[in-house]
């Protein structure tokens, strides 16, 4: 049986201030923040990271500004910036404390990808040069910070659009190969929209044609040999467009929720059917806490989903 799903409040102990539609918890009660750039700003991130000591803040469209935050004082440092017509970053992830990645859409033939090395306090974007290069109309979306997926030193990023690949790194982002996926591809907002792996091996791809969120085809893909090779499952069935996938911890791999334009769906056989939980159309992203519990994100909310069984 799939598990049942509620909707709890975000619980939390101490006061908590409103960030760009995110609820920060503050450690020592409330601050003054008018001081923070982003703050006052009118700026939109929708990707975030962390790592032990810091969240990690970039907006999207140009200028592009990445702030780093710490979890101790909440005080905010800027410490990349970056200014261009064609900017737009998407995603970030760390590998671990020190390093960390961020891709947007090209302003050349290569994706945009900048590097931290020194835990996020200095970032340096890749020569054009030393990037696979990206067909005409090849991007990637920010819809829900799962474009990149990282597990131990592996990396793999996603595209969409006219074309709809699995770029992949098995060295943190030095080396790169490249992976056709059969997700429905050749217009503007086609193409795969989030990732996820299990392990270095199992990984689910999903996605679709934003502009036909009920088509159900097309838009789920299975790998099991590291994103090599892709097949599609559950064709005709279940969700349709979706804006996130993520594997439930501790499942073994077979157990999966997609969140997007048909609401909450879970499966528990590696997508190969999928039984709705909820139809709440609003949520975009979501992370797992544990095998139990998830924090889900959407229009105006931030949301405990807790997995009954």
């Amino acid at each position: 049986m799939p598990p049942s799903v509620i909707f709890p409040d975000v619980g939390r102990k101490k006061p908590a201030v409103i960030f760009n539609k995110v609820v920060l918890p503050q450690p020592d009660g409330p601050k003054t923040v008018n001081n923070s750039p982003f703050f006052s700003s009118k700026l939109e991130f929708r990707s975030m990271a962390q790592n032990d000591q810091n969240i990690f803040l970039l907006s999207i469209a140009n200028p592009a500004f990445l702030y780093k935050v710490s979890k101790s004082t909440l005080e905010s440092t800027l410490v990349y910036h970056e200014e261009h017509e064609k900017i737009f970053y998407d995603s970030m992830k760390f590998w671990n404390n020190k390093e960390g990645i961020a891709i947007g859409d090209p302003t050349e033939n290569t994706f945009s990808i900048i590097i931290t090395r020194d835990g996020g306090v200095t970032w340096n974007k890749i020569q054009a040069i030393k990037l696979p290069k990206l067909s005409d109309g090849e991007a990637a979306f920010a819809a829900s910070n799962t474009n990149i997926v990282v597990r131990g030193n592996h990396t793999w990023v996603v595209s969409g659009g006219i074309k709809s690949r699995v770029f992949y790194s098995a060295d943190k982002g030095k080396t790169w190969s490249i992976f056709e996926t059969p997700i429905i591809q050749g217009k503007s907002m086609t193409g795969i929209f989030s990732a996820d792996f299990y392990d270095a091996k199992n990984g689910f791809v999903s996605g679709g044609d934003y502009e036909l969120p009920e088509q159900n085809f097309g838009n789920k893909a299975i790998t099991d040999d590291g994103g090599k090779t892709w097949n599609l499952v559950a064709e005709n069935v279940g969700f349709g467009f979706a804006s996130c996938v993520q594997y439930v911890p501790n499942s073994k791999g077979k157990s999966l929720v997609s969140i997007g334009a048909s609401g909450i769906y879970y499966s528990n056989d590696k997508g190969k059917t999928w039984t709705q939980l909820a139809t709440d159309t609003t949520l975009y992203t979501l992370s797992f806490i544990d095998e139990d519990t998830a924090i889900a994100a959407g229009r105006n909310k931030l949301v405990r989903i807790q997995f009954l069984n």
